[in-house]
């Protein structure tokens, strides 16, 4: 009877209907049965010859067979490659559907998928070429085919330890038969190996309890290789066993005989317990150390995060104790603030209870209360110096920001124009006719035109800035460090008539009235005649430097560096009071008269304004808007002017 493996393709065709879901098959096989399963596609016209093909007397089914729509040549047994590097061998033992073949690869499809044209291609054939070759489009995966994947699992192959490569150097017609067109890497039936066939679906199952799979010996990986199936005969004879006590040292090597022998003399038997609970104890322990290990390097790694948030939360801190310290001490000047405050309020409180136990109601007519009608803003530094050209209400302020504005006091109330040429801060303003002199820390005199509001002059005056400046008698008197200079007024030009001397530091304050110049350096006050120029009087103050200094038709009046202000009687230049309230420098003094009663408006540095009654001695009211140091303070037709560092000119009438 001829010998045969695999079924003819009816005979699968019928076993596969009878079967049902039978996943493998057992044939006899002979060395003459071996044939190689190969299929090469080729078109019908390219006048190739076919590919031998084998008879039946030589035990192998060819049946070829050409499919119109793939112009495929199919061989009664095929072997075909997954893929270039997956060298498993795939021997098939019918012939699969054409329909089950890539038209990329000419192979059975390998994890088949569905393109966006509509075919189905293996996997890696979609993803590596470009094109469909039956209609051009762009290749797109868009699902796996299921149903063929499912069909080519149902497909019958041999074991693959059932399979041997050809030999592709071989020549005649074996080589024939092993190869297609001289193609490597082909697979044949091994009549020597597993007779198995299975489906593919079920290859793995099979293949891993296989008798034929090839082991190593347990005992010496140098023992030849053996088959699962004669493992079991090779142990009996083989002479490398060990003593299952080999690892605590026993160096015992023998066959099955001699090794039950050894057991019973092996010193390490009798202990084998103890060994096996020692064994057991140090897995345990090793379990532990490895646990142990994985806690540690999660302690690790949550240290590392508790020391990021602890670094977080340190610069949070600091932000916030940053924020604190700027919260406190904003809270402690607000603080000392509100202490000034309510001192002055006290004082205030004072005084109103003294003048109502005197009997003096009339001062508090609430007509004669001066209150804040007006703000002037502008400038970009504080407030220096002021100056009110009465004929046309017109009121001019000097500012750290070197500019001189001039405010519109009568109709508009707005800054008619910014007069800029100094270079320095303007410290001292003051009105001769149409002209306006200003002094700056620049240590020059510009005289400006106040019709056309233009410069018209600029003098070198001093070495040192000009502090102060005054009028009278058609002559400008400047103070500067330890000087006085005497101007006469030419037009537009000043003539330097003398320099007064004699002074030891630097000239605050500058007043004329009537026939006298006023002057505070240190503290000390000179009275000089104007005519003469000669220093005819010096008042001797205390409570350190002079600041400021105002005359009366009955009094002078000076304030001082350390919050006082001395009140002179002007005929007998006597010393008849010293006025305190103020907590502050006061920077500048500034008096209203009528011919009922002549009020002084004292400026500080504790950011207020006191009034002051002449004729009691007692302050009648104290002004709090501004927001810095008052150090200025001009008069105009009943109305008070007062400039301070917070950069503004507020306006005071009753």
């Amino acid at each position: 009877m001829e010998a045969s493996f695999g079924p003819t393709f009816s005979a699968v065709a019928g076993g596969a209907k009878a079967e049902g879901s039978s996943n493998y098959k057992q044939h006899r096989r002979t060395p003459s049965s071996s044939s190689t399963l190969t299929y090469s596609p080729r078109d019908d016209d390219d006048g190739m010859p076919p590919i031998g093909t084998p008879r039946r007397s030589d035990s192998a089914i060819s049946i070829r067979s050409l499919h119109s729509e793939s112009n495929m040549s199919l061989r009664s047994t095929f072997s075909l490659h997954e893929e270039e590097e997956d060298t498993e061998p795939q021997v098939f033992a019918e012939q699969p559907s054409v329909k089950l073949c890539c038209q990329l690869c000419c192979n059975v499809f390998k994890d088949p998928v569905i393109t966006t044209c509509g075919h189905t291609f293996c996997r890696r054939c979609a993803l590596t070429s470009d094109k469909c070759p039956v209609d051009a489009a762009k290749l797109t995966v868009v699902v796996n085919n299921i149903a063929v994947a499912e069909q080519i699992g149902e497909l019958f192959i041999h074991c693959k330890y059932g399979c041997r490569a050809t030999a592709c150097a071989a020549g005649g017609a074996a080589a024939s038969n092993a190869t297609v067109a001289g193609k490597p890497g082909a697979f044949e039936v091994d009549p020597l190996g597993c007779p198995f066939t299975i489906k593919l679906s079920a290859r793995k199952e099979h293949e891993s309890s296989c008798d034929y799979r090839p082991v190593r010996c347990p005992n010496n990986p140098l023992c030849p290789p053996l088959l699962t199936m004669n493992l079991e005969a090779h142990l009996k004879e083989c002479e490398h066993i060990k003593c299952p006590h080999s690892k605590y040292g026993c160096t015992f090597i023998g066959n099955q005989d001699t090794y039950e022998t050894h057991l019973e003399v092996c010193k390490f038997e009798g202990l084998k317990e103890f060994l096996q609970q020692t064994d057991d104890r140090f897995h345990e322990m090793q379990l532990t150390l490895a646990q142990k290990d994985q806690d540690i390097a999660f302690l690790r790694s949550m240290l590392g995060k508790l020391s990021e948030k602890l670094d977080q939360l340190e610069k949070n801190l600091e932000l916030k104790f940053d924020v604190l310290d700027e919260n406190q001490s904003k809270l402690s000047e607000d603080l000392m603030e509100f202490r000034r405050d309510a001192s002055m309020l006290n004082d205030e409180l004072s005084h109103i209870n003294a003048r109502l136990n005197m009997g003096i109601l009339g001062s508090y007519d609430p007509q004669q209360i001066f209150k804040c009608k007006g703000t002037f803003v502008g400038h970009q530094g504080p407030v220096w110096c002021l100056c009110v050209y009465s004929t046309g209400d017109l009121l001019f302020s000097g500012s750290s920001d070197k500019t001189i504005k001039v405010w519109d006091t009568c109709t508009t109330y707005k800054c008619q124009k910014t007069l800029e040429g100094h270079d320095g801060i303007v410290l001292a303003l003051c009105i001769q006719g149409n002209r306006l002199y200003s002094g700056s820390a620049d240590c020059t005199i510009i005289v400006w035109d106040i019709q056309t509001l233009q410069k018209v002059n600029t003098i070198r005056a001093h070495d040192n800035p000009v502090c102060t400046l005054v009028s009278s008698h058609n002559m400008l008197f400047s103070g500067s460090l330890k000087a006085i200079k005497v101007w006469d007024i030419v037009g537009t030009e000043l003539k330097l008539k003398k320099e007064l001397t004699g002074l030891n530091h630097w000239v605050r304050a500058l007043v004329a009235s009537q026939n006298h110049l006023y002057s505070g350096s240190y503290q000390t006050i000179k009275i000089w005649d104007i005519r003469s120029l000669e220093c005819v009087h010096v008042l001797q103050t205390s409570g350190g430097s002079v600041y400021s200094i105002a005359v009366t038709n009955h009094h002078i009046v000076c304030g001082t560096y350390e919050n006082l202000i001395h009140v002179w009687d002007i005929e007998s230049k006597e010393q008849v009071r010293t006025l305190t309230g103020h907590v502050g420098t006061v920077y500048a003094l500034a008096v209203i008269s009528t011919p009922d009663q002549t009020k002084v408006f004292s400026a500080s540095y504790d950011r207020s304004l006191r009034v002051w009654s002449m004729d009691n001695m007692i302050c009648t009211q104290t002004l709090l808007r501004h927001q810095g140091s008052v150090t200025a303070l001009a008069v105009s037709r009943g109305r008070l002017f007062s400039g301070a560092v917070d950069s503004t000119v507020k306006v005071w009438t009753c």
